[in-house]
């Protein structure tokens, strides 16, 4: 016995077909730079992607092998590069929390008076392309002496990153009440042990979740890096990989499995605290 389909019914399964066709089409389009990658790194001589193949007819780890043991003159220094991209990462992502928590905490606990001038200024940063900040303050580190250091790429990293991070942090201290500020400090507490003890433990989801955008932020960068640090043995796997642009015959797989490993730490820690951002972030809008 078939049943008719009322006009309401009948319209909301071609919405969630319509829905599910375009975030098929979405991750589709999203995984295919992946899919790319793997594609030539997978193939022994890299050119898998240009010969139309959908995937490499003799598939091999041979191209991971040669990164993982520096086995290709280009890959000699690829865990020192390591390294230096995941200082800086892990430098920017520090001082970002540290920074933009003080901040947040001066800016809505303490009471301050006219504090969206200071706010509202810090975002005009985001006005001005990064591209036509670069030389300026490539300057400004030539200035300070700070040129070919990583503490320089972690500057500039920060200094992006933390306006925007302020930001948020402000728009989620909001759901915190001021009442425990306030009986702590009847209690005795000095504004150190309220932020350490209060502000920072009742903050944690929004802390992790602007530094994992500090990390990603850092991770992603290329220009800046490019510009600042020029001796190789400061060179991030960002810059090392454009050197295999140098050369007429680049080694593709390498390349690609180089790029593909160096995803892998920001995509584990973006996954590993995405749960415990949601679950805080949405407990925190929940007023008992």
């Amino acid at each position: 016995m078939s049943v008719a389909l009322t006009p309401g019914r009948r319209r909301r399964i071609i919405g969630e077909a319509a829905s599910a066709a375009l975030g098929i089409v979405i991750v589709i389009w999203s995984l295919m730079p992946v899919y790319n990658m793997m594609l030539v790194a997978l193939d022994p001589e890299g050119e898998n992607e240009f010969d139309g193949n959908l995937w490499p007819p003799e598939p091999t780890l041979d191209s991971f092998r040669a990164v993982l043991t520096g086995g290709h003159w280009y890959l000699e220094r690829f865990w020192l590069q390591f390294g230096n991209s995941l200082y800086i990462g892990l430098m920017t992502m520090f001082l970002t929390v540290l920074i933009s928590s003080l901040a947040s905490f001066a800016i809505g606990r303490m009471r301050l008076t006219k504090v969206w001038v200071l706010t509202d200024t810090a975002l005009l940063i985001y006005v001005v392309p990064a591209s036509l900040l670069a030389i300026p303050f490539s300057r400004l580190m030539y200035s300070y002496e700070l040129m070919d250091r990583l503490l320089a790429v972690v500057a500039a990293q920060v200094m992006f990153a933390t306006p925007f991070a302020v930001l948020i942090l402000q728009q989620f201290a909001k759901l915190i009440p001021i009442e425990f500020d306030e009986a702590a400090r009847i209690d005795g507490a000095t504004p150190a042990q309220v932020y350490l003890h209060i502000y920072v433990p009742l903050m944690a989801p929004a802390l992790a979740a602007v530094g994992t955008y500090a990390l990603l932020l850092a991770w992603d960068e290329y220009l800046y890096q490019y510009l600042l640090i020029s001796s190789p043995k400061n060179w991030t796997v960002a810059v090392a990989i454009e050197q295999f642009f140098d050369v007429d015959e680049a080694p593709w797989n390498y390349m690609m499995a180089m790029a593909v490993i160096y995803a892998l730490p920001p995509v584990a820690i973006f996954y590993g605290l995405s749960h415990y951002m949601a679950t805080g972030l949405t407990a925190g809008g929940v007023k008992g």
